[in-house]
Order: C-alpha cells, then sequence, then structure tokens
C-alpha cells in the first residue's frame, strides 16, 4: 500500500493510511525500543516486556491482515473499474464504426 497523494481525498481523509502509518510507526518502535519498557503518555505504567510481545504477536498480525484485506479490495475495485472502461471503449469503437461486426455463419 502507499502514500501517494490522491485527487478523491487528503492523506489526513484516508482511514487506511492512518492503520498503515500506525502500522510502520509500531513496528518501528517495537524494532528500535532496544528492550527499554515504553512509556504510554496516558498511564504511569510503562508497556513491559509482557505487553510488547502482546502487540507483536496480537496487535502487529491483525494490523497487517487488516492492510492485506484492503489491498483485496482495492484490487477487485480497480479490476471491475478496468473491465467497465474496456467495455465502455468496445461500445464506443463499435458505435464509431471502428469493430468489425463477426460473420454470420
Amino acid at each position: 500500500m502507499s502514500s501517494i497523494c490522491s485527487p478523491y481525498a487528503r492523506p489526513e481523509e484516508d482511514p487506511v493510511a492512518l492503520v498503515e502509518s500506525c502500522y510502520k510507526a509500531i513496528s518501528w518502535v517495537l524494532r528500535t525500543h532496544g528492550g527499554r519498557p515504553l512509556r504510554r503518555t496516558w498511564i504511569d505504567q510503562p508497556y513491559g516486556e509482557e505487553e510488547l510481545t502482546r502487540l507483536e504477536q496480537e496487535l502487529l498480525p491483525a494490523m497487517a491482515g487488516f492492510l492485506q484485506r484492503i489491498n483485496e479490495i482495492d484490487a477487485q475495485l480497480e479490476a471491475a473499474q478496468e473491465a467497465e472502461i474496456a467495455r465502455v471503449q468496445a461500445a464506443l469503437a463499435l458505435v464509431a464504426g471502428q469493430v468489425a461486426e463477426p460473420a454470420l455463419a
């Protein structure tokens, strides 16, 4: 999945981009925390090894699965859009006389 600018929505309006960004940030934090507890802003108790392990084993796979499913849905939408474009182009070509009609047997 990419964070390319879209003519349809600003990045801050795309909830999937937010999940992708969070996934990358959490992955980076977990890779670089160096075994130190992870401080949280809303609670005085930092995440220790157990909580960090749960993030790695539960949260990241769930987020990755979400993003994979979004990619599948996007691919289906793109394929349907391409098929519709091809159908419309074929119809326009037929109307314009650019497509020979099949010979009758």
